[in-house]
C-alpha cells in the first residue's frame, strides 16, 4: 500500500432509488423497495472506494463476507445512504462496520469483509482453475 491504511477510515455513499434496484426488478414480483442484492452491490462499492487510494498499483480488494440484517425497505424515490468504516485490520483482511440509511431512518447494518491482494496472484489462480 502507498499510503497507511488505518482503523477508523470511513466513506461514504448514496443513491436515488429507482425502479431498476427494486426487489420486484430482481424477481420478487409487487414488491417495490431497494433490493438486498443492490444493497450489498452498494456496500461493496462503498468499501472499494474507502480502499482505493490506499492500493499500490497492481492491486485489487476482494469481497470475501458480508454479514447484513436489512430490516427496514426503502421506497423508489428514496435517497440511501450506505456508510463504511475500517473496524479491523488483519494482514491483508480488512474489515469494515456497515450502516445504512435513508431520509427518515436507519434500514440495515451489518458487516463487510475485502481481502487485498496482487492481481496478478488473483488472475494466476483463476486461470489455474479456467486450465
Amino acid at each position: 500500500m502507498s499510503t497507511k491504511l488505518d482503523i477508523g477510515r470511513s466513506h461514504s455513499l448514496q443513491s436515488r432509488v429507482e425502479e431498476w434496484m427494486t426487489a420486484n426488478h430482481a424477481g420478487n414480483k409487487g414488491v417495490d423497495v431497494l433490493a438486498t442484492p443492490v444493497l450489498i452491490q452498494m456496500i461493496e462499492q462503498a468499501a472499494t472506494d474507502c480502499l482505493a487510494p490506499f492500493l499500490d498499483e497492481g492491486r485489487v480488494s476482494l469481497g470475501t463476507h458480508i454479514e447484513l440484517e436489512h430490516r427496514e425497505p426503502v421506497p423508489v424515490g428514496f435517497i440511501v445512504r450506505v456508510e463504511v468504516e475500517i473496524v479491523t485490520i488483519d494482514g491483508p483482511r480488512v474489515t469494515f462496520s456497515v450502516r445504512v440509511f435513508d431520509e427518515q431512518e436507519s434500514v440495515a447494518e451489518g458487516s463487510h469483509e475485502r481481502y487485498l491482494i496482487e492481481r496478478a496472484k488473483f488472475l494466476a489462480k483463476l486461470q489455474e482453475k479456467l486450465s
